[in-house]
């Protein structure tokens, strides 16, 4: 387990969290493409393209704010997204249906979206109270990013993906 100095301020209670966010959207950078190749839907491919954008785009501004912000040690795991990533591909890996494993990936891209949402959210949050204004702006448009994005699956969840999943084709083994 990694050990960490004291946290005692909260400009390092944030400083904390950042090392960690981009761990995160590195551990999502290399699923992402694996899980974009096994999708059966088009349009569900097509999302996590554009999530797969805009993850790269969060580790050009993470990475910038890392080295503006002159933040040492900044390359810290992230425990909950590598579990995330884990359960993710453990479930994939039990689905045999096409379709249900796409209502899987769904899902489980979903539960990674809402805690980033909780992340980012807060750390914007702990920027703007630090009056660090153009973090808690980059932060604030991560947390919005990731918001679209769910709204989009929610809406492909809803008239597509899971109606696919509900009756899926049977193939004998």
């Amino acid at each position: 387990m990694e050990t960490t100095s004291t946290i005692a301020t909260l400009r390092q209670l944030l400083d904390h969290q950042t090392g960690k966010f981009t761990s995160g959207e590195l551990q999502l950078q290399k699923n992402l493409p694996v899980w974009i190749n096994d999708t059966g839907s088009v349009q569900l491919r097509q999302v996590l393209q554009k999530y797969l954008d805009q993850v790269n785009v969060h580790i050009q501004q993470m990475d910038a704010f890392i080295l503006e912000a002159q933040i040492i040690s900044a390359n810290r795991a992230d425990p909950v997204m590598q579990s995330l990533t884990d359960e993710t591909n453990e479930i994939l890996g039990i689905c045999r249906d096409i379709q249900v494993r796409d209502a899987c990936l769904l899902a489980c891209i979903q539960v990674i979206n809402h805690y980033k949402i909780s992340a980012y959210g807060t750390a914007a949050a702990f920027a703007g109270d630090l009056d660090l204004e153009k973090a808690a702006a980059i932060f604030y448009q991560m947390e919005i990013n990731e918001k679209n994005i769910d709204d989009r699956l929610t809406q492909l969840a809803k008239y597509e993906i899971n109606k696919e999943a509900k009756s899926p084709i049977q193939i004998p083994e």
